[in-house]
């Protein structure tokens, strides 16, 4: 995905974390500044590069870009590496022109695993250091390290990470009315059903497809959030695989099953039209008319949190909330996410440094405190996320327990998590029906 995490909107700071620019966005630092900051253990275990530069290439603009840059200023300082960012929202296209072009940046921050996995088996990127190899062997469960793992060999290890499938709402709203909160998928219907007849709001749902380049993929995350919660991780792992077709029974079931919810004029687009306003509303905007108690509520990941205007309290009593889409059953424990991996086209000593550093436990608890993201790094001290729900976010990561399937889209093959996928959704929002929208990705899916 062109980053399906962040997307920017003219709307408050954290909101302007997000990816999704048509522009290009080059963040490289100027020569950090000398800071209060002990180097003994960057220097120890990273060497110093006095005058060395690494170029690391990725899908993050904006303020979090600069939070990036903030993240490893100290290890700048102490090593003499300069870590120059550039990002830009059209990272899927472009990194294959400049790898084409022979022109590759030392490190990409790719949210594909997917595209990790072609860019190796094109023979562009190196395989991980062992320096890298120990960091995510001691910090990233076996599932993670899968996603940076290509033909038995890991390429890259795990950035950030997201938790998919929240649903945002006004607690305010639910307890004036008197409406639970569900614990199944059952129940979220009726309380549907019974938002959409109460009056109390325009709409019970409001959604939005739109993403510039990248529209449609929120509508994929629907998707799979009903594949993994419907059909088991078992079946999602066939179907991102392609073990089954994309028009299996099961993934048809999911996506009708998803139409009841959004594709019934009673229940969207609270605030901004029917149906037909899905396709071309921008997913960031889409969420913010429940302030307005024009909507009750919003399917979209932990990162949402950054898109709420500033000073929108996000707490269990506060303006808004939000709770994990449920299952078939309560206490279900399945959920999809997000994140990056860090993969690299050289193994220069700079390049190797910087990988590694940015695999380990320090640098996650040091960006996950700066505010806005989370990270599945079981080295992270969840008291350093930035907000309740990001510390409930982190718990999910870190719980045995959970059962996390990475987003499917990212995992698919370019050609189609990136494309034909997006497309169909927006076509079946559109009116196209569940099977000639998932027999079109299907025909779609590379041989």
């Amino acid at each position: 995905m062109i980053s399906k995490r962040h997307r920017r909107l003219l709307i408050p700071l954290a909101a302007a974390a997000a990816l999704g620019l048509t522009l290009t966005a080059c963040t490289g630092d100027a020569a950090p500044e000398e800071a209060d900051v002990d180097c003994s253990e960057y220097e120890e275990t990273y060497g110093s590069f006095e005058g060395e530069e690494v170029d690391v290439y990725g899908t993050i603009l904006e303020v979090e870009a600069d939070r990036l840059n903030e993240s490893w200023a100290d290890f700048e300082t102490c090593t003499g590496i300069d870590i120059v960012y550039e990002g830009s929202g059209q990272f899927e296209e472009q990194i294959n022109v400049r790898v084409q072009g022979g022109n590759p940046p030392n490190l990409a921050i790719t949210p594909q695993p997917g595209l990790v996995a072609r860019l190796a088996q094109e023979g562009a990127l190196v395989p991980a250091p062992q320096s890298v190899a120990d960091n995510v062997a001691e910090f990233w469960s076996e599932d993670w390290a899968n996603y940076g793992t290509v033909d038995g060999t890991l390429y890259g290890a795990p950035l950030m990470a997201s938790v998919k499938g929240y649903v945002w709402y006004s607690p305010s709203m639910f307890e004036e009315n008197g409406w639970e909160v569900p614990t199944t998928l059952d129940e979220l219907t009726a309380l549907t059903e019974e938002i959409a007849g109460s009056g109390a709001v325009d709409k019970p749902w409001c959604v939005g497809f739109g993403s510039e380049a990248a529209t449609g993929w929120p509508g994929t995350d629907w998707v799979e959030d009903f594949v993994l919660r419907q059909a088991g991780p078992e079946v999602y792992d066939q179907w991102v695989t392609h073990e089954i077709p994309f028009n299996d029974p099961a993934i048809a079931e999911a996506l009708d099953s998803v139409g009841e919810f959004i594709r019934n004029e009673d229940h969207v687009n609270g605030g901004f039209g029917g149906v037909n306003s899905i396709a071309t509303l921008d997913f960031g905007e889409a969420g913010l008319t429940i302030l307005d108690d024009l909507c009750a509520m919003h399917h979209q990941a932990s990162f949402y949190e950054g898109f709420w205007p500033e000073g929108t309290e996000v707490a269990e009593d506060g303006d808004v909330w939000a709770f994990l889409l449920p299952g078939t059953e309560a206490d279900a424990n399945a959920v999809t996410g997000g994140g990056e991996i860090v993969a690299a086209f050289d193994d220069n000593e700079p390049t190797v440094a910087v990988q590694t550093f940015l695999s380990s436990d320090t640098w996650a608890n040091i960006r996950v405190g700066l505010g806005g993201v989370i990270s599945a790094n079981s080295g992270l001290d969840p008291e350093n996320a930035s907000s309740d729900l990001l510390k409930d976010a982190v718990g999910i990561l870190q719980d045995p327990n959970t059962v996390f399937r990475f987003d499917g889209s990212d995992l698919m093959p370019a050609a189609v998590g990136a494309g034909t996928f997006w497309t169909g959704m927006v076509d079946w929002i559109g009116g196209k029906s569940t099977a000639d929208t998932l027999t079109f990705v299907e025909q779609s899916w590379p041989q």
